[in-house]
């Protein structure tokens, strides 16, 4: 059976016998290697033979099978085994249809037989007859779990099935209750089989891992983009040498972001139209955001952005606050034209 997978190798995965052999990818351009580099793996589709023949599910209706609320007699149990003699002898000759026969009429004489349902459980297996042959063995297991013949039917049904991996389980339990060779043989070929799929399932996903990376590494980068966007944007409207006015909250902070970004001194100034000491301070502090184009100077008015206003705290105007990387680091109240030189003085040459 071939059987269809994604791979995570180092170039393209080949099957040959139990082993995936990776090949080298050659001949690949500088950009090409980064890029395989930056991915680790790559992820290329590779077909998977699977040792066996998988048969398809039997669709017959259900077997008929025993009423385990019967009391069976002694000579219930002794007519059972007849029957299940004759069933033997049928098998020996090859006419398996017969000997169903004869283990269901054994079934319903015993139903209380574990080994009986087994034992048709395993002419099921013969007559290629999965899905019939595990109702058999999880009867014959319901009654005695401890059934080897019903752990090996059952593994061998579903092996037939391609449930792989389940049937390794009843395998090997199997083999543990009761060694033989033919259970052997077909637990080698099941487990090479599990061994491939685990295979494919780590390198599936490692496939998903590498997928989910490169969508959170694109994610980080588009957001690297935006945020470097905005960031030019912002430097763009710091226009050094000239007074910028405030009119939103979320324009001040952006502007708070990008002078942290280049570690500016930022000047914020609380004004109003109506007064008189703040038009007495504006020539000064145009004249000074020309003579300072590395500080950011702002102006906010208390009456246009009151919530700003409140949140800093300002109680009269004109009020200067020195902001250093989003922090108060210095203020002067009033119109105070020598102080306010001094402070940016003291403050600029620290920048």
């Amino acid at each position: 059976m071939s059987t269809k997978w994604k791979a995570a190798t180092r170039g393209q995965m080949k099957n040959e016998g139990d082993d995936f052999v990776a090949k080298d990818v050659k001949d690949k351009k500088p950009n090409q290697r980064a890029e395989d580099a930056l991915d680790e793996d790559e992820i290329v589709e590779s077909h998977i033979k699977l040792d066996g023949d998988v048969v398809e599910p039997d669709n017959d209706p259900p077997q008929k099978m025993g009423d385990p609320s019967v009391e069976v007699s002694e000579e219930s149990r002794d007519a059972a085994q007849m029957c299940k003699a004759k069933a033997v002898d049928k098998i020996a000759q090859g006419k398996l249809d017969e000997a169903i026969e004869h283990l269901t009429e054994a079934i319903l004489l015993n139903p209380s037989s574990s080994i009986l349902y087994a034992t048709r459980a395993s002419v099921f297996v013969k007559l290629k007859k999965p899905n019939a042959a595990i109702r058999d063995a999880d009867a014959a297991l319901q009654i005695n779990p401890d059934s080897a013949k019903g752990y090996k039917s059952r593994g061998m049904a579903k092996a037939m099935l391609g449930q792989w991996e389940e049937a390794a389980r009843d395998l090997h339990l199997a083999s543990k209750l009761d060694y033989d060779e033919e259970i052997n043989l077909v637990l080698k070929k099941v487990e090479r089989n599990v061994h491939k799929i685990e295979q494919c399932r780590k390198y599936e996903r490692l496939r998903k891992e590498r997928e989910m990376k490169k969508i959170e590494r694109e994610r980080q980068k588009q957001h690297a983009e935006a945020e470097e966007h905005e960031l030019k944007d912002s430097l763009a409207s710091l226009q050094d040498g000239s007074v910028i006015s405030i009119h939103s909250s979320k324009e001040l902070e952006t502007k708070f972001r990008a002078a942290s970004s280049l570690s500016r001194l930022v000047i914020l100034y609380f004004t109003a139209t109506w007064c008189g000491p703040c038009r007495f301070m504006a020539p000064l502090y145009k004249s000074l955001a020309e003579k300072h184009p590395k500080v950011v100077f702002l102006k906010v008015d208390i009456d246009e952005l009151g919530v700003v206003a409140q949140s800093w705290n300002v109680s009269s105007v004109p009020t200067f606050f020195f902001v250093k990387n989003g922090k108060e680091i210095d203020k002067v109240v009033g119109a105070d034209k020598s102080g306010l030189e001094g402070k940016i003085l003291l403050h600029a040459g620290r920048s």
